[in-house]
C-alpha cells in the first residue's frame, strides 16, 4: 500500500470516528418540566438505581419497566411515569447506553429477578418500544407490553397496548400496520391531536408534526389508557 493511499484511509477512518462521536453524543435533553420531577413529590419518591431511576409511589403490586426512545434523555419521561406511580403503578425508567435502548435491552432482567412486584409490564417509546418487545419475546419475562409509537418485529403472545398520536410524523406506519399481525392480543389507542414527542419533555423532534393538544393532555390520556389496560390483564 503506497503512502498516499494510507493517508486517504487514515482520513476516512478519522472522519467516520468523528461522525460516530458526534452522532452518539448528540441527543434530546430533558426539559425543565421533567428535570423538576427529580426531587419527587409527597406521594412519589424518585430513587437512583444502577440502571436508571425508580419511581416509588403508593402501589406495591405492579411495576412498569420503561425503555426511552432513541437519543432521548431518559429523565424526559418522568412526568408521565410520575403520574402512573402516583396512581399506584410504580415505574422504572432505564438509563440505557448512549441513549439507545437496544444497547441496554437486558437491563430489565435484574429488576424483574429481584421479585419485588407480582406483575411487571415492559414498555418503551419508539425504538424503546421495539426493544421492550424484543426483550419480552426473547426472555418470556413480563406480563404485558405497552408501546408508545413503536412496534415489534417478532411475534408477541402476551397482551399489548399500543398508543400513538394522530399527528405522529416519526412512526413508520407501513411497518407498524404490518406488525399488527404479530400481536395476537392487541389493544390500539390513537390519541387525537397527539404527536410523537409529547409522551415526554425533550422538545420538538425533527420530522415530527405539530401536536394539536398539549403534552399534559396527551400524557394524561395515555396514563388513563395504561391504567385501564393493566386492570384488565
Amino acid at each position: 500500500m503506497n503512502r498516499k493511499l494510507k493517508i486517504i484511509l487514515i482520513v476516512i477512518i478519522a472522519l467516520l470516528l468523528a461522525y460516530a462521536v458526534f452522532y452518539f453524543t448528540e441527543y434530546h435533553h430533558a426539559r425543565p418540566q421533567a428535570t423538576d420531577c427529580l426531587n419527587g413529590t409527597e406521594n412519589v419518591s424518585v430513587i437512583k438505581v444502577d440502571d436508571g431511576l425508580f419511581l416509588d409511589g403508593p402501589g406495591n403490586e405492579t411495576a412498569i419497566i420503561f425503555y426511552p426512545g432513541a437519543k432521548n434523555e431518559y429523565i424526559a419521561y418522568l412526568p408521565m411515569l410520575m403520574d402512573l406511580a402516583n396512581r399506584s403503578v410504580d415505574c422504572y425508567v432505564l438509563k440505557v447506553p448512549l441513549n439507545f435502548a437496544i444497547l441496554g435491552e437486558n437491563e430489565a432482567t435484574p429488576i424483574i429477578d429481584s421479585g419485588n412486584y407480582s406483575h411487571y409490564i415492559l414498555s418503551g417509546h419508539s425504538l424503546g418500544g421495539l426493544t421492550a418487545a424484543s426483550y419480552i419475546n426473547h426472555t418470556g419475562k413480563g406480563d404485558g407490553l405497552i408501546l408508545f409509537a413503536g412496534y415489534p418485529v417478532e411475534e408477541i403472545e402476551k397482551p399489548v397496548l399500543s398508543i400513538y398520536g394522530s399527528e405522529d410524523g416519526i412512526l413508520n406506519f407501513k411497518a407498524y400496520n404490518e406488525s399488527k399481525s404479530l400481536m395476537d392480543n392487541l389493544t390500539e389507542i390513537v390519541i387525537e391531536g397527539g404527536n410523537h414527542a409529547q409522551f415526554a419533555y425533550y422538545g420538538h423532534q425533527s420530522g415530527d408534526n405539530v401536536a394539536k393538544i398539549s403534552a399534559e393532555d396527551q400524557q394524561r390520556q395515555a396514563v388513563d389508557e395504561i391504567l385501564d389496560f393493566i386492570n384488565k390483564i
